[in-house]
């Protein structure tokens, strides 16, 4: 492995290349999940009951392409956190689930912030991290 290789690695694992990196999931994830609750909640009963399947064909085509950003987050993340593939799976498949992707989120800043070594700040508290 050369110089300039290795730094390419550890700097992809950094903690703020791992923190940006899960911004980006987090926010994608709440995306991916409020437009798939939008789409069963709103869009499917409207085509099956009212006959008008036009937020479906609008609302459709544009959670396929968020789903695809949702999965290239979740990637990029399981990378740069050495996930399992098991786990990068189960949180990949989230985003089809509704309200599922919600879920994924907490569970995956959870697991990131500890291995980051932080934790949310309790209200009042004035601690970084939360007393185990």
């Amino acid at each position: 492995m050369t110089a300039s290789s290795s730094a390419a690695a550890s700097s992809r694992s950094a903690p703020a290349a791992v923190r940006a990196s899960l911004l980006r999931y987090r926010i994608i994830a709440y995306v991916v999940g409020v437009v798939l609750i939008a789409l069963v909640v709103v869009g499917m009963p409207l085509k099956y009951l009212a006959d008008e399947p036009s937020v479906v064909s609008a609302i459709g085509p544009f959670h396929g392409l968020l789903y695809m950003i949702y999965l290239a987050a979740t990637f990029d993340l399981a990378t740069r956190c050495g996930f399992p593939p098991r786990r990068t799976i189960l949180v990949m498949l989230a985003g089809t689930i509704p309200f599922l992707s919600f879920v994924a989120e907490r569970k995956v800043a959870a697991i990131v912030r500890a291995g980051l070594g932080t934790a949310p700040t309790a209200p009042g508290t004035g601690q970084g991290r939360l007393a185990s």
